[in-house]
């Protein structure tokens, strides 16, 4: 995990960092299981004073992915958007996430885009479910850009500290992360249940 860490910091120092956090945030949103934020901590605490303009690529890009995700739904629920659904074994909660969107519309959309909560699910049956386009990309925007804008904020104003605690506590960070991961995909379940 350390080497992966430190390869993962290198992208900084590439004139591909910004491109390759793009790219991840975009998947991320649509189809993709890593978050982008991994990528976006390594490339701002290596150069605190880009955190913001990392963090607004990581939005713009997990905006884009999300759009696409909810084009997925919207256009090709049947072909690929089920298989999507079907890889987060999300198929028996389906009808469940219309009655969030029904219930709740962009309060659905924000809490998914800014929490550990799968995101990608939600894009895409926010495209099968044919929410108001507008309303889903709002909410994405607002929920996206604060999570990535917060992050990116921490670590412009606590650089060098963030990447000391990082640096003496990777490991037990690393766990935390998975087991947040892990924990928003029970709470989807045991919500839709």
């Amino acid at each position: 995990m350390k080497r992966l860490y430190d390869w993962v910091l290198r992208w900084a120092h590439t004139p591909y960092g910004s491109l390759a956090l793009f790219l991840l945030a975009f998947a991320e949103s649509s189809f993709f299981p890593i978050p982008p934020d991994v990528l976006l901590i390594a490339l701002a605490i290596s150069i605190p004073a880009r955190s913001f303009r990392y963090a607004l690529i990581c939005s713009v890009g997990s905006l884009l992915g999300g759009m696409f995700g909810y084009l997925i739904g919207y256009m090709f629920m049947e072909g690929i958007g089920n298989r999507v659904i079907d890889l987060y074994h999300f198929r028996e909660n389906y009808e469940h996430i219309q009655v969030l969107y029904r219930d709740y519309d962009a309060w659905a959309v924000g809490i998914a885009g800014f929490t550990p909560i799968p995101y990608k699910v939600f894009t895409i049956t926010a495209g099968a479910f044919k929410i108001n386009f507008w309303v889903f990309a709002i909410a994405s925007a607002v929920s996206r850009g604060a999570r990535f804008f917060i992050l990116g904020a921490i670590i412009y104003y606590y650089g060098e500290s963030i990447k000391r605690f990082i640096d003496r506590y990777f490991n037990i960070l690393s766990i935390a992360f998975v087991v947040l991961l892990i924990g928003g995909f029970i709470v989807v379940k045991y919500l839709l249940q």
